[in-house]
C-alpha cells in the first residue's frame, strides 16, 4: 500500500522561518557582563571615594580638634557658633564697594574675616575696634596673610576721609542693616557694632566676640584656630 505523506525536506529548507508575527523574531541575545569589567568599575569607584576622603580628612580634623578634643583647662574667649552659619547668597545679602559697584558673597570665601560693623562717619567707638581689628591682625606675625580685616558700613553714611589710611590694606563693603542681622547677630543685650565676627574661609560665621572684647584674647583664639588649621589653610584667596 503506498503512503501519501510526502517526503521530508532536507537541507537549509528543513526549518521553515517563523511568521513576521512570532515573538522569537522580536527577542535579542545578550551576553553577560565580564566579570573583569565589572571588577574594575568597583575598584574605580572605591578609589574616588578613598581620593575624596583623604581630601576632606584635614578640614575635618581640624574642626574636629578644635570643636571636640580640647583639653578642659582651656576655654574659648569667643563663644563658638553651633552650628556655624553660612555666608547668604549674593541676592541675599547684597554688597557694594566704596564706589557703589555690586560685591558678590563668593568673593570673601577662602580666607578667615574679622569682622567690624558700624555706620560710615564711625564714632570713637567703631575707631577703636578699626585699630585692635589692624593690631590683632598684625601681632599674628607670619599667620597674619591668612586673616583679612573686614569692615562693614551698615548705614548710608560716607566713609570719614580720615579713616582712608587706617583703613590701607582692609576690605571696606556695604551693607543693609536689615541684611546683615539675618546672618550675624549680636549677644542678647547688644548691638551688632558692639562685636568683632569671625568668619572660617568656607564663609561660614563660626565666632563672636565679647562686646569691648580684650584683643590679646581675640588674638589667642586666632592663633588657636590657625594651628587647628594649619594643615589645610594657606594665605590668600
Amino acid at each position: 500500500m503506498s503512503s501519501t505523506l510526502s517526503p521530508r525536506p532536507s537541507g537549509p529548507e528543513a526549518v521553515p522561518a517563523p511568521p513576521a508575527e512570532s515573538p522569537m523574531v522580536q527577542l535579542s541575545v545578550h551576553s553577560l557582563p565580564d566579570p573583569l569589567a565589572v571588577q574594575r568599575t568597583r575598584h574605580g569607584r572605591l578609589k574616588m571615594l578613598l581620593v575624596l576622603a583623604v581630601c576632606a580628612a584635614p578640614v575635618i580634623a581640624s574642626y574636629f580638634t578644635y570643636y571636640v578634643i580640647r583639653p578642659q583647662s582651656r576655654t574659648n574667649y569667643g563663644t563658638l557658633i553651633t552650628p556655624p552659619k553660612a555666608m547668604p547668597a549674593s541676592d541675599a545679602l547684597p554688597l557694594t564697594d566704596p564706589q557703589g559697584l555690586a560685591v558678590a558673597t563668593s568673593a570673601l570665601k577662602g580666607q578667615w574675616l574679622l569682622v567690624t560693623v558700624g555706620g560710615g562717619d564711625c564714632d570713637a567707638r567703631c575707631e577703636k575696634h578699626l585699630y585692635w581689628q589692624r593690631q590683632v591682625r598684625e601681632v599674628l606675625g607670619k599667620e597674619k596673610d591668612k586673616v583679612d580685616r573686614l569692615w562693614l558700613i551698615d548705614d548710608g553714611q560716607p566713609m570719614r576721609t580720615t579713616l582712608s589710611a587706617a583703613m590701607h590694606g582692609a576690605t571696606v563693603l556695604r551693607v543693609k542693616r536689615d541684611d546683615l542681622a539675618r546672618w550675624l547677630q549680636a549677644a542678647p543685650g547688644q548691638a551688632l557694632e558692639d562685636h568683632w565676627y569671625l568668619i572660617d574661609p568656607r564663609g561660614d560665621w563660626m565666632m563672636r566676640f565679647p562686646a569691648d572684647a580684650e584683643p590679646r584674647k581675640v588674638q589667642k583664639d586666632l592663633e588657636r584656630l590657625l594651628r587647628a588649621a594649619s594643615a589645610w589653610d594657606e594665605a590668600g584667596r
